[in-house]
């Protein structure tokens, strides 16, 4: 038996010496068969008309300000004023402890007179530095979208520059639309693309200073994308948020179900289903909610108006709950200074000011109303660890046992 083994093996000796150096060639003949091939450009072409169209169209999403831009709550705010342009420093991956012990860090920060407690004026001072911080992250970043639609470089922009960039983005080709508008042609575009180039020209007029002259410097510019640089966009902005706070209170005299068209991208119904996805630019198109009686102010009902949509499981209902909720005591405490049950466009223009100091202290007393389990209305290191997902959107587990090692 052994000598037949050996006698199979020295017969197959050479062909097994073979194999790596098959193995070598199939791999080679593959790889010369995958260059061969054209590749597929398709997603990378896709990503880069995304990104661009991201670059010109002004955010959605305003980091430091109340309300977004469509009316909703800004759910992050609370992480962003905390951690400013340290916002993506503690993910979910994190080691705990590095994380524990970058939260102390920041502790140790905002504490000034280091007596181990945050008190309101501390945490008001923090705020409004790391809303500085989110401003001069804003500006930098207008500055090089600036620069994506002034390519001759002649510091100013003009609407139909920014138009042409901005139908390229979604698709057009450059040449012919800028030919189009030279010979004072219609440009064909869907109905939802031109509702948002309606909205921009609004936005565009409002950020071109007096004296008008329809041309946009790199300081307008930044207006124009970030309205909470401009105390006049500012007002623009809080004027559309009240006229176009959407129609879910006109859906309480019967409004279209959860299928109708008007609904915008993105929006939830009651259930919380998202009705379409959510595009760039969504918040140029109308919100939500709305002004039912066209006072030009908002009621607590109006502001508490849910999306358009049915309860169709308890899952719904809880978001509803939990939607009307948060939106009462945002109106009650924080919106309706004078506590007269009708917010302003004063109200809301002073509520939505990032750079608004006495907007910040009671933001800071709200933080600390949050976390503080000993009622002595200061954080300590205890609380801030504790209520971690709060301040920084990750649970940093074993918070009592980490204070002392972290200090």
């Amino acid at each position: 038996m052994v000598w037949s083994w050996v006698a199979m093996a020295s017969r197959w000796g050479p062909l097994v010496g073979l194999a790596p150096r098959c193995l070598w060639l199939l791999g080679a003949v593959l790889l010369m068969d995958a260059s061969a091939r054209p590749a597929n450009h398709s997603s990378t072409r896709e990503r880069a008309a995304n990104r661009e169209e991201n670059e010109i169209l002004p955010p959605d999403h305003l980091n430091g300000v109340k309300l977004e831009m469509d009316g909703h709550l800004n759910r992050g705010f609370h992480q962003e004023v905390f951690l400013g342009k340290d916002l993506g420093g503690f993910e979910e991956d994190v080691e705990p402890r590095r994380s524990r012990r970058k939260l102390m860090v920041i502790f140790s920060k905002v504490d000034v007179n280091t007596d181990r407690k945050i008190s309101a004026k501390e945490m008001q001072r923090w705020i409004m530095e790391k809303t500085a911080e989110h401003f001069q992250e804003a500006m930098e970043e207008s500055k090089t979208h600036f620069r994506a639609v002034d390519p001759d470089g002649d510091g100013h922009v003009s609407w139909d520059e920014y138009k042409v960039k901005f139908l390229a983005s979604k698709g057009h080709s450059e040449k012919e639309v800028a030919d189009a508008i030279r010979l004072n042609e219609e440009l064909k575009v869907d109905e939802e693309t031109q509702e948002v180039l309606e909205n921009l020209k609004d936005r565009w007029y409002q950020a071109d200073s007096p004296p008008a002259d329809l041309l946009l410097t790199e300081e307008e510019f930044l207006s124009f994308l970030h309205p909470e640089h401009s105390r006049g966009m500012l007002r623009f902005m809080v004027k559309e948020i009240v006229r176009d706070l959407g129609e879910a209170g006109s859906s309480l005299a019967g409004a279209p179900g959860p299928g109708d068209q008007r609904q915008g991208p993105g929006i939830a119904g009651k259930s919380g289903k998202v009705l379409r996805e959510p595009q760039p630019g969504c918040g140029l198109i109308r919100s939500r909610f709305t002004d039912q009686d066209g006072d030009k102010q908002l009621s607590l009902p109006e502001f508490v108006s849910l999306p358009v949509g049915t309860v169709e499981n308890q899952q719904g209902q809880d978001i509803d709950d939990n939607w009307v909720k948060d939106r009462k005591k945002e109106f009650e405490e924080l919106i309706d200074s004078n506590h007269d049950g009708i917010v302003t466009a004063e109200e809301l223009e002073s509520y939505m000011d990032p750079m608004n100091e006495y907007n910040a202290l009671n933001e800071a007393k709200q933080m600390i109303a949050v976390a503080d389990e000993n009622q002595n209305h200061h954080l300590e290191p205890e609380e801030v660890l504790k209520y971690s997902e709060f301040f920084t959107g990750s649970k940093l587990v074993d918070y009592a046992r980490s204070v002392h090692e972290e200090f």
